[in-house]
């Protein structure tokens, strides 16, 4: 039996009282890290104008993360297309294609990763691209992704008669991005199936109650020249510590933001001492029993038997794991921990 294919997500956290920046180096030294862990991807968030997140402009970062890491597949998870040009988008990851040439994983979400008045100040014009364009958008990226592999027609690229026939993302020949869409409900889900492409469904963002959309997925998948099946990933949230009660004593300050943050308050990712000495009103508990629904939390091995279970009901290919906690070091023994359990199951199940 192969160890189940773990990945991770990491949205450049920023803990109370860390200068942001500061979490930009945090996210380098833990790609570095997964890497030496053999896992599979690295990817890193978009998010804006946020107390929490400093991961603001993911295709930056994976420019300096191509050039500190040496195999170890990187991507974005995902970027905000409502705000960019899909020609700009796809220079952009051919560019980053070929500074990391079979590593580039392009994730494309449809949210905002913004309030309103933020997501205004991001548009270049008078008016963002709004929801319902998010199907041409991608296909447009798609298209453009295609042509710069020298397709056209009825192999891919644009048609012969469409007005952006010959206009290239350059480089062109780079190796072409992996394309992937990223979503927590039923909508991304059909526009992934329709297009043939790869999808990851955020369960920490979705939980119980969107992951309907995988099985929606699967059911209108269109096979294409991206991929012939239907490929599932699950990103969920996930910490793991030597013990049950140090995992959970790791994860009480995103607990704590996670409530909050369904509150309506923004802040960034509370200390130790801010969690511990927090003391849960009855309305933030309700919140916060819902809050760990969202979680995987405990030892590896506990971790890995999550996963499993999910894999074997959902069916899916690959993880997303997206570990917060104030503490780094503890945030890469997590995966360490994680990586190991997931070796260690694999091994027990071929000799079994």
């Amino acid at each position: 039996m192969q160890p189940l294919i773990l990945n991770a997500l990491d949205q450049s956290p920023i803990t109370n009282g860390m200068q942001p920046a500061e979490a930009i180096h945090e996210t380098i030294a833990l790609a570095q890290h997964c890497e030496r862990l053999g896992m599979k991807r690295f990817w890193v968030a978009e998010h804006h104008n946020t107390a929490a997140f400093a991961g603001s402009a993911p295709e930056v970062l994976l420019a300096h993360l191509a050039a500190k890491t040496e195999h170890i597949h990187i991507g974005s998870g995902g970027i905000m297309i409502s705000h960019y040009s899909p020609l700009k988008i796809a220079e952009q990851f051919q560019v980053l294609s070929a500074l990391a040439p079979n590593r580039l994983d392009l994730g494309i979400g449809r949210a905002a990763g913004a309030d309103p008045r933020t997501a205004a100040a991001l548009q270049a014009g008078p008016r963002a691209w709004p929801p319902e364009a998010f199907p041409q958008q991608l296909d447009m990226i798609r298209q453009f992704l295609d042509d710069a592999q020298g397709r056209s027609g009825d192999s891919g690229g644009f048609p012969l008669d469409h007005p952006y026939q010959g206009i290239r993302a350059q480089p062109t020949q780079a190796p072409m991005a992996r394309l992937w869409v990223l979503g927590s409900g039923g909508d991304s889900a059909l526009y992934a199936a329709h297009f043939g492409l790869p999808y990851v469904y955020a369960d920490f963002i979705g939980g119980l109650e969107g992951r309907a959309s995988i099985a929606l997925y699967r059911e209108h998948f269109v096979p294409s020249a991206h991929e012939p099946r239907p490929v599932v990933a699950f990103a969920a949230t996930a910490l793991a510590a030597p013990s049950v009660e140090e995992a959970h004593r790791l994860a009480a300050p995103i607990k704590l933001w996670s409530v909050r943050q369904r509150s309506g308050q923004t802040s960034p990712i509370p200390s130790f001492a801010e969690a511990e000495a927090h003391q849960y009103s009855e309305q933030e508990s309700q919140m916060l029993a819902q809050t760990r629904d969202r979680m995987i939390i405990g030892t590896g091995e506990t971790v890995i038997a999550a996963c499993h279970d999910i894999a074997t009901h959902f069916f899916v290919d690959e993880f997303f794991l997206v570990t917060i906690t104030p503490d780094a070091a503890a945030r890469a023994q997590s995966y360490s921990l994680i990586m190991r359990a997931n070796e260690a199951w694999a091994q027990t199940a071929r000799s079994a």
